[in-house]
């Protein structure tokens, strides 16, 4: 027997629709996403902790869903809204149905909603918050609901979803990458072991000191959910981890001199610099470690479809992107800061490097999981980083 669900904006608008997946409540910001395919892969990034999907798409599910196209270890969107789920999951590689895999996560999902309407009424009014329902269906109560959530902004989402512990994803391999986990995609960490890296994965917490402990060739900062201004606590490791030498938490038995010939050496632009490479999240992080500041943009930028310009090139990309939040053009004021990629649908900061020092990051996710391959190159760049400034 089919059961009425509701989603109930903050601006007091209403959709309705039917309940397929776990029945309950649960409020978030809710967006957009434009790809045709790559449910499953959406539903389970990181990125969208806090956040109820919207597919424009109008049949998702039609291939079921695949363990190995997982981006983490379970799904984390809030909730999941379609305009038709598929009863047929046509595919050898499909393990289970779409509704399947929400009931076994607990995460409510919503067919029958007229997906056109809800967004262009985003695209319109902008991301807001929601609260959707099978068991409250009073609009009134729900809009009240939806007002009362927390929201994003301000929020620190990454303590929900990053590692709690250090684990190595892969030990074998020429360069040694530490990535720091704000809620990092699986595919990052395949791209970087196919191109023969050893990856390190530690907790966004971990200090400057502790990573350099761990003698990297290079750091790479994840992707992550919600606002970056509250991760202060990662801002602050990045700086240190520009200002300081790879090799210096080893001297400690060095005579204080020969320390600081190390620590000089480095300064004036030696061999001794750590390549770091930021993707989403870890852009707008080193954005704000470079003295930048973000902002919210209107309804973020979320599918597989995204036009990206690389400056020094001219050449125009597609691109997977998934963020609510950006990087002020206009606060980067370091000169030794180069933006190198722009949006071309609303011209919003998509990647910057440092002049000097071997340090580039993108706002779009170039793994590439799932949509275009065209940014893969950016993690060839990486490698060539470590290659140059290997100790």
């Amino acid at each position: 027997m089919e059961k009425k669900a509701k989603i109930a904006l903050e601006d007091g608008t209403v959709f309705e629709g039917i309940s397929f997946g776990y029945p309950g409540e649960k409020t978030g910001e809710i967006i957009f996403n434009t790809g045709m395919t790559g449910y499953p892969e959406v539903l389970t990034d990181p990125s969208y902790k806090g956040q109820i999907v919207t597919m424009t798409y109008p049949l998702i599910g039609n291939y079921g869903v695949n363990d190995e196209d997982f981006e983490s270890a379970k799904i984390q969107v809030e909730g999941f809204v379609v305009k038709e789920n598929s009863r047929l999951a046509s595919n050898w590689r499909s393990q289970k149905r779409l509704d399947e895999y929400l009931k076994k996560y607990k995460i409510i999902g919503i067919e029958g909603v007229d997906t056109r309407a809800l967004t262009k009424h985003i695209r319109l009014q902008g991301a807001m918050k929601v609260c959707i329902s099978t068991e409250d269906l009073d609009d009134r109560s729900l809009i009240k609901k939806a007002k009362n959530s927390p929201g994003l902004i301000g929020r620190d989402l990454v303590r929900e979803v990053a590692c709690k512990g250090s684990y190595a994803w892969n030990r074998e391999g020429k360069h040694k990458v530490v990535v720091i986990d704000c809620g990092v995609k699986y595919n990052i960490l395949r791209e970087l072991v196919v191109r023969g890296c050893q990856v390190k994965v530690v907790p966004a917490k971990t200090t400057a000191q502790e990573i350099l402990a761990l003698k990297p060739d290079g750091v790479l900062l994840s992707n992550g959910p919600g606002d970056p201004a509250p991760l202060t606590y990662v801002v602050d490791t990045v700086k240190k981890l520009i200002d300081q030498s790879p090799i210096t938490h080893a001297s400690s038995a060095m005579p204080r001199r020969q320390v600081a010939e190390e620590e000089t050496g480095r300064r004036r632009g030696d061999n001794h610099q750590l390549p770091i490479f930021g993707i989403c999240l870890g852009h707008q992080i080193l954005g704000m470690a470079f003295g930048g500041k973000t902002y919210k943009l209107k309804f973020g930028h979320h599918g597989l479809n995204h036009p990206v310009k690389e400056l020094r090139s001219g050449k125009i990309m597609i691109t997977v992107q998934n963020h609510g939040f950006c990087v002020d053009i206009d606060s980067l004021k370091d000169p030794d800061v180069e933006i190198t990629h722009l949006n071309l649908n609303d011209n919003t900061l998509e990647g910057m490097r440092h002049k000097k020092l071997p340090i580039f990051s993108v706002q779009f996710h170039p793994e590439a999981a799932p949509g275009p391959n065209d940014a893969k190159y950016l993690f060839g760049q990486f490698i060539q980083m470590m290659n140059k400034f290997k100790i």
